[in-house]
């Protein structure tokens, strides 16, 4: 093993006032039962920056995802100096926007050999919330899994479909073998097609309330809502009876309408947990091209500013992905 350098590249930010600059920091010890990672990429997540975990740190850094190449490692882990990994990492802890970071066993990954490291640092968080989302908070089934019942006329609805999370909502869910219906702009709609969606809704020219109350066979058994706000709001009227709502964007109950909301609708509020097993799950139909991550566009890490620029407008297909070793 080469020697490492006394310090890392990396993006900090001062909580006192959320200002962001690229620093020299001293490399972050990796104690068992961490492993050293060399980050070769990281991604930027809409909204990660007003997350209340990461500002109990004195120095956080940005950017959950990880994808990377083992340095050290503790002696019996599965994931040992020269393997190619991957991960969503704590909220707690400072993230991967550096050049060198920590994980723990139970977050890694073996990271897919069909993809690069900007797709691969794409899919960790977003991947696993949609994952959650579907398979862990909602009575659907995982790709692959056994069901004892039929999926058959089971309907998911995924809002910013060709979002971070959109993408892999409306990946898994048809994976899943359920109908799925997409909302999105009109210059996104071919792709979010293409991606599995029997539907695909323009935002800003169907009303969805209005597009379900329409035809009663157009309620949702699962909303899986990435907007929050109005979008939210609507999404509780397109659920049938005993359907389900839930949100990564913000508490469903925020948004609950006084009407219109069907019988013994449910909703579900979660924070994504890191989980190398699933994310090995995801990685297995990464390579038999079942799924794949979404780059929007990928920056160099001294252009973080333009990066979330970029994640900022609300118009990124996939991720916003900083690059850092190569």
């Amino acid at each position: 093993m080469s020697t490492l350098p006394t310090n890392s590249k990396s993006l900090t930010r001062r909580p006192s006032s959320g200002t962001l600059s690229l620093n020299l920091l001293p490399l972050p010890s990796a104690p068992p039962p961490y492993h050293l990672i060399r980050t070769h990429a990281t991604t930027l997540t809409s909204g990660e920056l007003t997350w209340p975990e990461p500002l109990t740190l004195p120095t956080p850094i940005p950017g959950f995802d990880l994808a990377g190449t083992v340095v050290t490692a503790p002696p019996n882990s599965p994931f040992q100096p020269g393997e190619k990994v991957y991960a969503l990492t704590s909220f707690s802890r400072q993230g991967n926007a550096r050049e060198y970071s920590v994980a723990l066993t139970e977050e890694l990954a073996k990271m897919p050999r069909t993809v690069g490291w900007e797709e691969a640092a794409s899919v960790p968080l977003s991947a696993l919330s949609a994952w959650q989302a579907l398979f862990v908070h909602t009575a659907l089934t995982a790709p692959g899994k056994k069901s004892a019942e039929s999926a058959e006329r089971k309907r998911v609805l995924v809002t910013a479909a060709a979002g971070g999370v959109g993408v892999w909502g409306v990946q898994l869910a048809k994976l899943a073998g359920v109908e799925v219906a997409g909302t999105c702009g009109a210059a996104n709609a071919e792709f979010v097609r293409d991606l599995g969606a029997d539907d695909v809704l323009d935002y800003k020219v169907t009303d969805l309330k209005e597009w379900v109350k329409a035809d009663e066979r157009r309620q949702f058994d699962v909303v899986l809502d990435c907007v929050g706000g109005k979008t939210l709001e609507d999404a509780w009227t397109c659920a049938k009876d005993g359907g389900v709502v839930i949100s990564v964007a913000q508490p469903p109950e925020t948004k609950k309408p006084a009407e219109g909301v069907r019988k013994d609708v449910r909703s579900v509020w979660y924070i994504v947990e890191p989980n190398g097993q699933q994310l090995g799950e995801i990685t297995n139909l990464i390579e038999d091209r079942s799924c794949k991550g979404v780059v929007d566009s990928a920056w160099e890490i001294e252009e973080w500013g333009k990066a979330f620029k970029r994640l900022n407008g609300g118009h990124a297909r996939g991720k916003v992905v900083l690059k850092l070793a190569q």
